[in-house]
C-alpha cells in the first residue's frame, strides 16, 4: 500500500506544514504541534478541505495570470 502522507516534493513539507497551521487558525480549529487526536474528524478533515481549496484557488489566479496552462 502506498504512503498517502507523503510529500511528492519533500523541500514543500516544512511550508505546508505552516500552511496547515494558518489555516487552522483561520478557521477557528484547535490545531496544535504534537498529538491531536483530540480534534474530530470533521475538524480535521475541514483544515485538510480547505488548505486544498486554497492551493486550487492560488493556482486558478496563477494560470489566470500567466495565459498559458501546463497539466
Amino acid at each position: 500500500m502506498t504512503n498517502t502522507n507523503s510529500t511528492a516534493v519533500p523541500q514543500a513539507k516544512e511550508a505546508l506544514n505552516k500552511f496547515k497551521y494558518e489555516v487552522a487558525n483561520e478557521i477557528g480549529v484547535p490545531l496544535k504541534q504534537g498529538y491531536n487526536g483530540d480534534l474530530t474528524s470533521a475538524q480535521a478533515g475541514y483544515v485538510g478541505g480547505y488548505m486544498v481549496k486554497k492551493m486550487i484557488e492560488a493556482q486558478e489566479r496563477q494560470m489566470a495570470g500567466s495565459g498559458t496552462t501546463s497539466l
